[in-house]
């Protein structure tokens, strides 16, 4: 099969079936590029996932385009976007009809709370994921593979995030000259 073609029929299914967006879809993402398809590895999707953040725009099209730019150049970059959108914007038009025709339901209500429950479940596993990519470079945790420059810089910008109103962007560019004096 094409590789474009490929890009934005695996970019299409992950859009398709990623309910709860942004954070709960990286799972689906890394399935698909590092262990399915083996475009990247688990340290360029961890790159990904951590520029995706720094830039304007949703995670999850952030990434796509990210990663269809490293596997397909332009044009894979504008395919693995354009599919993980597509069915997203189809889908909102249908739910918007939908929640305007049935917000009053108590059954539509119910069924909205276990949405929620499982848009946190998926984040959770993605925060999981990125944890452990983060302080132990791979999801197989090993004590002895923990970095404790990474716990550390994380454990700052959390408190920098919960106890001042520091922008983020400059929390970050902290954090990442944090690490750069870890390595001198």
């Amino acid at each position: 099969m094409n590789l474009l073609f490929q890009l934005f029929f695996d970019f299409f299914k992950i859009g398709l079936f990623s309910i709860g967006g942004g954070y709960a879809i990286i799972p689906a993402i890394r399935d698909q590029v590092v262990i399915l398809r083996q475009w990247i590895t688990y340290q360029e999707f961890t790159d990904i996932i951590t520029i995706s953040q720094m830039t304007p725009g949703p995670l999850a099209v952030n990434t796509s385009t990210f990663v269809g730019m490293r596997v397909g150049g332009l044009a894979g970059a504008l395919l693995a976007t354009v599919g993980c959108i597509f069915m997203g914007v189809v889908i909102t038009v249908g739910l918007y009809k939908l929640f305007s025709k049935y917000s009053y339901s108590a059954y539509f209500k119910e069924m909205l709370k276990g949405l929620k429950s499982a848009s946190l479940g998926l984040i959770a596993s993605a925060a999981a994921i990125i944890l452990a990519l983060a302080f132990f470079g791979s999801e197989n945790i090993k004590l002895s593979a923990l970095n404790m420059s990474s716990v550390i810089i994380c454990m700052t910008a959390l408190i920098l995030v919960r106890k001042t109103k520091l922008n983020p962007i400059v929390i970050m560019i902290l954090c990442g000259m944090m690490n750069l004096i870890s390595l001198i």
